[in-house]
């Protein structure tokens, strides 16, 4: 058995970790409860979307957390971002398809609870058909890059 590549793997590791635990001390100790979060506009959040910034900042290089609320009846035509991203519906049901055209049919239903993934450059579209609100994960610099450009000033 060649111990090298075990080793090797096993020091990668150890570095990785040491770089995500001191990436969390830098970030400090945060403690929130819903009404001490501050819900605005601007950022990931276009159009009527309100973000409440939980940590990080997406504009930025390095890891972020955010809350986006959603209104009923929203639409967000099919856009990429150049960042990887997990969300988590908190509360709604948040509709998600994958494609460069809107696509009623591809739309998969994802009520409080459920978790999905955005894979960086990758084309989507959301529908939100009553009040929604979902917990993005990433590292930024985020973003939004509308496939049809046309659809950023709607």
């Amino acid at each position: 058995m060649n111990i090298k590549p075990t080793i090797l793997f096993l020091c990668a590791a150890a570095v990785l970790s040491c770089n995500v635990i001191a990436q969390a001390a830098d970030a400090g100790v945060v403690t929130l409860t819903p009404e001490e979060m501050k819900w605005d506009t601007g950022g990931l959040a276009v159009r009527g979307i309100s973000q409440a910034i939980l940590i990080g900042d997406p504009a930025k290089p390095g890891p972020y957390t955010i809350r986006l609320k959603v209104p009923a009846g929203y639409k967000l035509a099919p856009h990429t971002h150049p960042d990887f991203r997990q969300i988590t519906v908190l509360s709604g049901t948040w509709y998600t398809g994958y494609g460069e055209k809107w696509d009623a049919k591809a739309l998969k239903a994802l009520p409080a609870g459920s978790f999905y993934t955005e894979p960086a450059n990758v084309p989507h579209f959301v529908e939100v058909r009553d009040e929604t609100i979902v917990q993005v994960t990433g590292m930024g610099p985020g973003g939004r890059h509308f496939v049809n450009p046309a659809d950023e000033q709607k």
